[in-house]
């Protein structure tokens, strides 16, 4: 799938799978889900590979997959000190023996990015600035590694009903289906400006057009419940291989996961602003 071509794809897959009768078969879908997540990784990591790499079980089934195919890569990971990611990524990768690149970022750090992130992206919002500020360290340890191409987990959330609104959503499919098609505006551009800024090139394998074509016909009964999101997902990663606690991790989003939320949070504070997207509105 071309990323500037996203949002017209997914309306055309809406449209050929609207009707379609949804999957509930685990024995047919886990194996074909690992073979299309498989074949997704492999068509796009030629040559030196970074992962950003979260410690979460989007991120740490890349890195799984690439490991299985022989590929060569590099973990990436970046949060603000005490940051929860740092412990897991930390702990996954000297379990499984994987190289990793790890930056820990201190508050004098994280202000600066913080502002330099502000100053690129078109629209600065809290959530926005909150993930930017770890992935364009990301990039930028990339690039310096040399890396051709650097994987991203994003559209794991989408697919596999990974976030609150999907456990509220009364319709569960459609609440996917409503995350794809404003996926473009409010991620890929984000991550497009970011990418751009640092110049690197990202893959999504989870937005490969098959995995979503096969991960739209599962039924969200089988993806989330009162306990647990992406659970079709996190099968499929055990099935592969993976470690069960690294595949049923529970972790925060980016922003939260490597706390320059509470950065921008404190931040706020320190300028005597009561809200952060007045104290980031500040910084253009």
């Amino acid at each position: 799938m071309i990323i500037n071509n996203v949002t017209k794809e997914i309306e055309n897959l809406y449209e050929e799978l609207k009707d379609f009768k949804l999957i509930k078969d685990k024995e047919l879908i886990i194996p074909r889900l690992s073979e299309l997540l498989i074949n997704s990784v492999k068509k796009r990591t030629k040559g030196k590979v970074g992962i950003a790499f979260s410690g979460g079980v989007d991120s740490t089934l890349l890195a799984f997959i690439c490991s299985k195919l022989n590929v060569e890569f590099k973990l990436y990971n970046v949060g603000y000190e005490g940051a929860e990611d740092l412990i897991w990524a930390k702990k996954i990768a000297e379990f499984y023996k994987w190289e990793l690149r790890q930056e820990i970022i201190n508050f004098e750090e994280a202000e600066e990015i913080i502002k330099r992130v502000v100053k690129i992206l078109p629209d600065p919002s809290v959530v926005k600035v909150g993930v930017a500020c770890p992935e364009i360290i990301v990039f930028d340890l990339a690039k310096e590694d040399g890396c051709d191409v650097v994987l991203g987990g994003l559209g794991s959330e989408e697919i596999f009903a990974g976030y609150q609104r999907h456990a509220e959503a009364e319709d569960k499919h459609n609440e996917c289906w409503n995350g794809l098609k404003s996926i473009y505006d409010r991620d890929l551009i984000r991550d497009l400006v970011v990418m751009k800024s640092v110049g690197v090139h990202v893959e999504c394998p989870f937005l490969d057009k098959e995995v979503i074509r096969y991960s739209m016909t599962i039924d969200p009964s089988l993806k989330i419940n009162d306990e647990h999101k992406k659970i079709i997902l996190r099968e499929t990663a055990e099935y592969l291989g993976l470690n069960k606690q690294f595949a049923w991790r529970k972790k925060k989003a980016a922003q939260y996961g490597s706390a320059f939320d509470k950065v921008i949070n404190k931040l706020t504070k320190i300028n005597k602003f009561e809200y952060k997207k007045d104290y980031l509105e500040s910084l253009k």
